[in-house]
């Protein structure tokens, strides 16, 4: 593995997100000291939190898994997750519904989940499912160690024999027909493939190799940490403070001062700080602009798709809300050919509902409650433009508004009292390209060692972390994106703590 060369003592991270927090705990486990610089007044960066009327909305990610990557990260500085952040395990992990008016719960357990699928769908399906789990987990084991959760100096470092496995697992065919050899159901291949829109790529298109975020959601677990995601970077923030790190919150970087090939400090607008390395995490074009050059590449980047997210406080909820909630609409192939393609919003779409005051009331005034809406959209290369979004951001609001009523959430536009919306209009001003929080799609050609490499050419001493760059979009990934980084600048070989165990619920078949 290649590392960052020379002195390596005092390392400035441009970015208090996950990714920055979890390279700063590994950097300063590693015995280096940290400075951490970040344009908000709170850490989090996609993790942030809208405080309004009583409400705490987390603005980014609402689902946690895999949390040994935190432990991990807690542990590099002698601490225990447990001392800073309380996670309660969800169950079950999601509630689908679908356009046809059945339900089904998604549980983690084994046992659990195979019952739910024997009323849903009849023993045929179940027993698809045990051969299904059987299958996720041997997916996971064979991508994880090697092309998820490692650093890449050129496409030969996938030749390995894990490569093969992988391959015997199918892993380089399609998702959909992949998940399809195991269950017939075109619900419950839903269920076990949305999970690819998080990749950027339709379930139809998508490598097999996905799947293993999958099994990330519905086999090792679902957690929500009490007093919301935002708890998780304010924890990591506070073990970096108390194991000795420098934060600087509120400010913007503006530049990079260079010697030569070498970064010698970074300077916001408010002070010059002298380094010996940096960890950039912000989105890629404000890293490359920083750098002052881009990575020579034969195509251009594609991005994912956008979401607009409703976060509404509302005076009462609905029961057939879990805390997470799909609601799938009748449309499948058409819904990704819109998002992906076309650049349409979804004629009929399928939607994320959050209701975090389930699992932790005190989110919410006394009465009240949160609901968080996810609806995935074109971005805003393929789709409409960030400034046409003014206007369709209302209009939008409106129709998901309706179509949540259509959907038996009776009512819904009456109960709230407090609201924020957000389009892709927002994720531009906050600097992510083609106005979407998802980063970089996962196609093949921006997957592993294609991806936009965490080493970058030009700057000897120059590091990239986040969902941009290696292994990927998601907070488990950008987690171990953020370690990868510090073990670029310190050479030293990676400790972890104990990953999901094999059976990661009773009753697993492995």
């Amino acid at each position: 593995m290649k590392t960052v060369t020379g002195r390596t003592d005092h390392v400035v991270v441009v970015g208090a997100g996950l990714a920055g927090l979890s390279a700063a705990l590994h950097l300063l486990g590693a015995g280096r000291a940290v400075t951490l610089v970040e344009r908000d007044p709170l850490p989090g960066g996609r993790a942030g939190l809208i405080a309004r009327d009583g409400h705490r909305f987390d603005t980014g990610p609402t689902v946690l898994t895999m949390p040994h990557l935190l432990e991990e990260a807690f542990a590099a500085v002698g601490r225990t997750m447990s001392e800073l952040l309380t996670l309660h395990p969800l169950h079950p992990a999601y509630h689908a519904r679908f356009a046809d008016g059945s339900s089904l719960d998604v549980h983690t357990d084994a046992l659990a989940m195979e019952a739910e699928i024997e009323r849903f769908a009849g023993g045929r399906e179940a027993a698809g499912y045990r051969r299904l789990r059987q299958w996720l987990h041997d997916l996971y084991r064979a991508q994880m160690g090697r092309f998820i959760d490692a650093d890449f100096d050129s496409p030969l470092s996938l030749l390995h024999p894990d490569l093969a496995r992988l391959a015997a697992l199918g892993g380089f065919g399609r998702l959909q027909p992949a998940i399809g050899r195991f269950v017939t159901d075109e619900r419950l291949q839903r269920v076990f493939s949305f999970q690819a829109l998080y990749a950027g790529v339709p379930p139809a298109r998508a490598l097999a190799a996905y799947a293993v975020i999958a099994y990330m959601d519905t086999i090792a677990g679902v957690y929500f940490p009490e007093g919301g995601m935002h708890a998780v970077p304010t924890a990591l923030s506070a073990a970096a403070a108390d194991a000795g790190a420098t934060l600087h919150y509120g400010q913007h970087v503006t530049r990079l001062e260079r010697t030569g090939d070498r970064i010698t400090a970074v300077v916001t607008d408010r002070q010059r700080i002298p380094c010996d390395a940096v960890v950039l995490t912000p989105d890629l074009p404000v890293a490359y602009r920083l750098l002052g050059a881009r990575p020579r590449r034969p195509l251009a980047l594609r991005h994912s798709p956008s979401a607009v997210v409703l976060h509404a406080g509302t005076d009462r909820t609905w029961p057939e809300l879990a805390h997470h909630t799909i609601s799938f609409g009748a449309a499948w192939k058409q819904t990704f050919h819109e998002l992906t393609r076309t650049g349409r919003l979804m004629s009929d779409p399928s939607l994320l509902v959050t209701r975090p005051t389930a699992t932790d009331p005190g989110l919410a005034p006394p009465g009240k409650h949160t609901h968080y809406v996810l609806a995935p959209c074109p971005n805003t290369t393929v789709g409409p433009s960030a400034a046409s979004w003014t206007d369709l951001g209302p209009r939008y609001r409106d129709s998901l508004v309706r179509e949540l009523e259509r959907r038996g959430l009776t009512g819904f536009g009456d109960a709230i009292d407090t609201e924020v919306l957000v389009t892709p209009a927002d994720w531009t001003g906050q600097g992510h390209a083609a106005g979407t929080p998802f980063s970089v799609a996962h196609t093949f050609p921006q997957t592993g060692p294609f991806r936009p490499r965490n080493l970058p050419r030009g700057a000897a001493n120059a590091v990239l972390a986040g969902c941009g760059t290696t292994p990927g979009v998601g907070v488990p990934t950008v987690l171990i994106s953020g370690r990868l980084a510090a073990a670029r600048i310190t050479g030293l070989p990676r400790t972890r703590t104990p990953g999901p165990p094999p059976a990661a619920t009773k009753g697993s078949p492995a």
